[in-house]
């Protein structure tokens, strides 16, 4: 039986999300290692979306964390809250500054 490795993304984008880098190495190489890889996201609002080419705030714009992150999973993500961690042999966070945005609060609170 394949290991089966959560991935919990936090959007799609290294300013307000996910590292796209980091994801997609890290789906690659559970693909090369035989894992299964479940992604999982939260369906809530980004805290902030951000103009990556500019590295700018983007005014007025809005995103959601679990449709941002269907773009790295390529649709194949799971909604974080009725996903049972149960059946998972181990649990992996990408960077990315999303991570400290919306899957907790240390950007704004810190430690």
């Amino acid at each position: 039986m394949k290991p089966r490795v959560g991935v919990v993304l936090s959007g799609c984008g290294v300013y307000d999300g996910a590292e796209i880098h980091e994801s997609v190495l890290t789906l690659l190489a559970l693909d090369r290692a035989g894992a299964e890889a479940v992604c999982l996201a939260p369906d809530v609002a980004q805290k902030h979306v951000v103009n990556h080419l500019t590295g700018q705030p983007a005014a007025g714009e809005t995103r959601n964390v679990l449709v941002e992150a269907a773009r790295i999973a390529r649709g194949q993500v799971k909604d974080l809250a009725g996903f049972d961690p149960s059946g998972l042999d181990a649990l992996v966070l990408p960077g990315g500054f999303g991570a400290a945005k919306n899957l907790c609060d240390f950007a704004f609170r810190g430690a």
